[in-house]
């Protein structure tokens, strides 16, 4: 192979992939920004029984093309106590056999399929209205790339089959099987997907490219790879749900290894998993997760409790750290870095709500008054923040701003004091009726309190999504922000409506919590209608906005 058609096989092949992980994060991104609050809940609210986990789990992935993504949705349920560890840990197991369920789904070859998919996805994108629809779109646009993707891998690995430095190499690696298995695992750990290294290395072992054992031990390795994605990206998250991560690493990163050590001393197993090389390493990759489903579903209990002795929780300690403010005084002869203290002075007092709002939840259950004197500290600190950007945002403006730094510096006051409302709706209302609850011994109905937890969750996910849109400054995530002000608003109308139903059923536990239920829905609408004007003014930029409404 001469030098210039090696560099544009490679140049062809490196596209080909990095179409193929750009594909799958697209159709990942339809089902997170279109779908998510059926999703969470519909995690949230997973069967107590194990295998009926395991198949939520296993929807999940498939739906998100990513067991990752549902990582990191179930850390989120553990760390605020909605999911037991246990449970998160039996979702994980079932989540990694779905994203091995994709793979085989996404190696279907049906060239109709292609244009067929972007012609009805583009439809269905540019003419939708409403958000949804349009991810709708954006996934079925996703999928047809990733066909596209695989079949320029083809093509461009084709004219390698019979070179014999390519040869050599790829022998190599079905002889040092260690290597290709770290291959795998740095490769899927690389480009965040082991869905899109799967897909890649069964299309080159299909191609006989990479011979079936060193193809084998690296899709083994980015079973590792993708389980570690997931370890770093909580590292930070509470120890329960840490617990859980780490327990889905060891189990799936252990099995890959044993795996690897099963193949290398009995190669000819694989001849039993299918015919062609590329049905061969696919269907080893779904056997292995189902396998490790089945053989580690009777022993999580276990696992969970092992895992609680050597992590054991770590006693809080506060921090001087945690009190140093972002509003650098000597930034104030400089107002775009002055402009800059403000925002993450904002986004520390954002993130501090939002804690103060994972934490009031479990009083409305159960009540805690060291948690609540803990909520209505950070109140106080929240006020104190909010008067000390409003002070240093006065004296910016003294310095004599131009007119764009003005109306940013303007902007952020009001961020501010939406964010203080906020606040304030957790401790004087929120945290009221939870001590009212306690107070005089009430509970909800089991809808009701259902209602208020799936409404709850709803809200904390635009809290989120509103601190993201505050740090990229996104106008199509500032967009999906402003909708989401508007869903909430009518699914808030519904649950109110719902309780009236109940209250005409003569509940008893409706009648005597009506109003502890229909204040804590309007609260959580405040809340969520505070951070959503994070999203204004940068649509107001972008032409957006007409009005007050959107275009």
């Amino acid at each position: 192979m001469s030098e210039p058609h090696a560099l544009q096989v490679l140049i062809s092949i490196a596209g080909a992939a990095a179409l193929l992980i750009w594909a799958v994060r697209l159709v990942r991104t339809g089902f997170e920004r279109g779908f998510a609050a059926p999703l969470r809940s519909w995690l949230r609210h997973s069967a107590k029984n194990r295998v009926l986990v395991a198949g939520t789990g296993l929807g999940a992935a498939v739906l998100l093309q990513s067991s990752t993504a549902v990582a990191v949705l179930v850390s989120n349920f553990v760390a605020k106590g909605s999911l037991a560890t246990a449970t998160g840990l039996t979702i994980l197991l079932g989540a990694d056999v779905g994203s091995a369920v994709v793979t085989q789904l996404l190696m279907v070859r049906q060239p109709i399929l292609i244009p067929l998919l972007i012609l009805v996805g583009v439809i269905v994108f540019l003419r939708s209205e409403g958000s949804s629809a349009r991810q709708i779109g954006r996934i079925m646009i996703g999928l047809a790339l990733i066909f596209v993707s695989l079949d320029m891998i083809r093509t461009a690995t084709q004219p390698m089959i019979a070179d014999p430095a390519t040869q050599t190499v790829m022998a190599y690696l079905g002889r040092d099987l260690l290597i290709a298995f770290a291959i795998g695992a740095a490769f899927a750990w690389l480009v965040h997907s082991s869905v899109a290294a799967v897909l890649l290395f069964v299309t080159l072992a299909g191609q006989e490219i990479l011979p079936p054992p060193a193809a084998a031990v690296m899709i083994l390795g980015a079973n590792l790879g993708g389980a570690f994605i997931a370890f770093v990206l909580t590292l930070s998250a509470p120890i329960a749900s840490r617990r859980m991560v780490v327990g889905n690493l060891i189990l799936r990163g252990g099995g890959a290894l044993l795996a690897m050590m099963l193949i290398s001393t009995m190669p000819d197993l694989l001849s039993e998993l299918g015919k062609t090389p590329a049905r061969q390493t696919i269907n080893l990759h779904l056997a292995f997760n189902l396998v490790l489903a089945i053989v580690a579903l009777p022993f999580v209990g276990l696992i969970i409790s092992v895992l609680n002795r050597t992590m054991p929780d770590k006693v809080s300690v506060e921090s001087a750290l945690a009190t140093t403010s972002a509003l650098d005084s000597t930034a104030l002869d400089r107002p775009q870095r002055g402009l800059d203290c403000a925002v993450r002075e904002i986004l520390t007092m954002g993130q501090r709500i939002e804690h103060m709002l994972v934490a009031v939840e479990p009083l409305y259950t159960k009540w805690n008054s060291a948690v609540a004197k803990s909520i209505s500290d950070q109140d106080a600190q929240i006020k104190k923040m909010h008067l000390d950007i409003k002070l240093y945002l006065a004296r910016l403006s003294q310095k004599g701003l131009e007119e764009d730094m003005s109306k940013r510096a303007m902007e952020l006051a009001s961020i501010s004091s939406n964010m203080d409302a906020a606040s304030d709706a957790i401790v004087r209302i929120m945290l009221d009726l939870a001590s009212r609850l306690d107070s005089q011994n009430l509970q909800f109905s089991p809808k009701g309190r259902e209602e208020i937890a799936d409404f709850m969750d709803r809200v904390q996910s635009n809290v989120q999504l509103a601190l993201n849109v505050l740090v990229n400054q996104n106008p199509a995530e500032a967009r999906e922000l402003v909708e989401e002000k508007e869903k909430v608003r009518q699914v808030e109308q519904k649950l109110q409506r719902n309780h009236i139903g109940r209250l005409r059923e003569q509940l008893p536990e409706s009648i005597e919590t009506s109003n502890i239920h229909q204040e804590t829905l309007r609260a959580l609408k405040q809340i969520n209608t505070a951070f959503s004007m994070v999203g204004y003014p940068i649509l107001m930029k972008s032409g957006d906005l007409l009005n007050s409404r959107l275009t």
